[in-house]
């Protein structure tokens, strides 16, 4: 046998490999639409839109972090052949750009959520005037983002139309409900303690939407990729110190590290307050799903703010 009969066999073989194991993936009596979505938060609430209309493939896993998540070949591949695929976007999602890339080259049908709202910019930072993709912390803006998705996924075929208006009715009224339980339990927050210090840029939406002021963050930039300086560590302590902010902030799928130490150096008692703000949990954790996150973290900022 030739070398080039060789390496044909060779491909053909490879190919039916990952036929194989992609259709491992799914059962062979599955035969829904497949909606893919990157991010754990968006893929709870894709689930709560379209019920059991749909299959839906949720990428990122419980407690991972979206800036640095990766996926296999196999989910590559399911991802460019998915009926939608649904992302967050505004650079969130840095481990699988290049698969999102070959999903656009591919022409797969796609919703970007970034694309829906009124984004904000960082406003300090390594990541100054860039897109903040952390829009989440805003159910407000979430709205918009449901808002948006429910005609793209009414074009998915297999979608009834009447089942889909109706859950989307009862996910609104949800998300409106917590938008008001959060305003209500953020007023009482007194003016002087409306400062959030986090272990990074994620806040500026819900900061925006229930006027806290950012004081700063331990990672000065977006993503949680980054690390802080010897200065902006110093500059932080001073922030807390002129502040007196009793608490502040680490984020559930990152190391509290660097935020214990920063306490640890401020000249003042500083409780360390751990929130789910980047990934949901599994079911046996505090955060399962984005209405039950978004209540447990309002429930955590408003106490060690007021304490």
């Amino acid at each position: 046998m030739t070398v080039k009969r060789l390496r044909l066999l060779a491909a053909v073989l490879a190919a039916a490999s990952a036929s194989v194991v992609l259709a491992a993936c799914a059962p062979a009596s599955d035969d829904r639409p497949t909606v893919v979505v990157t991010t754990n938060i968006l893929g709870d609430v894709v689930g709560e839109l379209v019920g059991g209309q749909v299959r839906v493939v949720t990428l990122m896993k419980p407690n991972a972090d979206p800036h640095s998540f990766e996926i296999s070949a196999q989910e590559a591949a399911v991802l460019r052949s998915a009926d939608l695929l649904v992302s967050n976007g505004l650079g969130l999602e840095e481990g699988l750009q290049q698969h999102l890339d070959a999903a656009s080259a591919a022409d797969t049908p796609a919703f970007v959520a970034g694309d829906a709202i009124d984004v904000l910019d960082y406003r300090e930072g390594d990541a100054a005037g860039t897109p903040d993709p952390h829009f989440w912390t805003d159910p407000g803006r979430m709205l918009d983002v449901v808002d948006a998705l429910e005609p793209v996924l009414a074009e998915v075929e297999g979608v009834d139309r009447a089942e889909l208006d109706r859950r989307v009715d009862a996910y609104r009224s949800e998300l409106e409900r917590l938008d008001d339980d959060m305003a209500e339990a953020f007023g009482s927050i007194p003016d002087a303690r409306r400062a959030l210090v986090t272990n990074h840029h994620v806040f500026g939406y819900l900061a925006d939407r229930f006027d806290f002021d950012i004081v700063g963050a331990v990672i000065p930039g977006g993503t949680t990729l980054a690390a802080p300086s010897a200065s902006d560590l110093a500059d932080l302590v001073t922030a807390v110190e002129t502040t007196g902010v009793p608490s502040i902030f680490a984020e559930s799928s990152s190391p509290d590290r660097l935020v214990q130490a920063l306490a640890s150096e401020a000249d003042v008692h500083v409780d360390v307050v751990e929130l789910y703000t980047e990934s949901l949990t599994d079911a046996d954790g505090g955060a399962p799903d984005y209405l039950t996150m978004m209540r447990v973290n309002t429930e955590r900022i408003t106490t060690g703010l007021t304490r």
